[in-house]
């Protein structure tokens, strides 16, 4: 098959095909008489599982010695290494989610100040306008002037 059509299969673009071709990431293609890329079903399956470690998130050097490896029937090692690699992704975007709560956190703290009638007013002195408040909001001060409750 040509390379559009492994890229289709595949579910990417050949300029994509021809990256990992170059980089040595996928075997290069056998040539017909018009120099076209000829594609097996061999290179659609090394291709997909490539293409799919990566939208998992491993690095292109990892999902590419896995796949390299399937290919060529090393089924120990991608057994060995694979378990790591997914374990280091999970990590990974473990953190990433706790990073992403705390962030959720912050914009819901300014979200409440803002809706606090109250800071919208500019108060009595100019370290108690709203900007500040909502800047001590945002760095996780406890309280803030123009919410604080009037006794």
């Amino acid at each position: 098959m040509q390379i559009g059509e492994l890229a289709r299969r595949v579910g990417t673009t050949t300029d994509t095909v021809r990256f990992y071709e170059k980089s040595g990431w996928l075997p290069r293609a056998a040539r017909r008489g018009n120099a076209y890329r000829d594609y097996g079903e061999e290179e659609v399956e090394h291709l997909r599982l490539l293409i799919e470690l990566r939208r998992l998130g491993l690095p292109l050097a990892d999902a590419a010695t896995i796949a390299g490896w399937c290919h060529a029937g090393h089924c120990a090692q991608t057994t060995d290494t694979l378990p790591a690699l997914l374990r280091a992704q999970r990590a990974e975007v473990a953190e990433r989610i706790a990073r992403l709560q705390a962030l959720d956190g912050r914009l819901a703290r300014l979200e409440r100040h803002l809706a606090t009638p109250r800071s919208l007013t500019v108060l009595a002195s100019r370290e108690d306008a709203c900007c500040p408040a909502a800047v001590a909001v945002l760095e996780g001060e406890p309280s803030c002037p123009c919410c604080a409750p009037v006794n």
